[in-house]
């Protein structure tokens, strides 16, 4: 156990619309450049299990793009060997955070 008073921890904390108008908000996690695009960890702060979202056990991926109107929005990445090479590395970078919390 350790004597060390606890780090004040600020989530950074992000509201997204789905195609509905259904606002969710989630807690990024972490964010990385990778092959000419920026993308995003993002962990639910809610849960839809119908749709298999356990916040507990949970966290996806999305890619800034330009919006319609020219603002940045956050859209899922539809390249699954990309998906797969962007999940490889945020969970490197979450292991090694995890492996300097010990």
């Amino acid at each position: 156990m350790s004597n060390r008073e606890p780090e004040n921890y600020d989530a950074d904390i992000i509201s997204l619309l789905d195609d509905e108008g259904n606002e969710y908000e989630f807690e990024i996690l972490d964010e990385i450049d990778y092959k000419d695009g920026h993308y995003y960890a993002l962990m639910p702060l809610f849960d839809l299990l119908e749709e298999g979202i356990d916040s507990q056990n949970t966290y996806m991926i999305f890619e800034a793009v330009d919006g319609e109107s020219g603002e940045p929005e956050l859209a899922e990445v539809d390249d699954d060997e990309l998906l797969d090479e962007i999940a490889e590395i945020f969970e490197s970078g979450f292991d090694a955070a995890e492996d300097n919390d010990d």
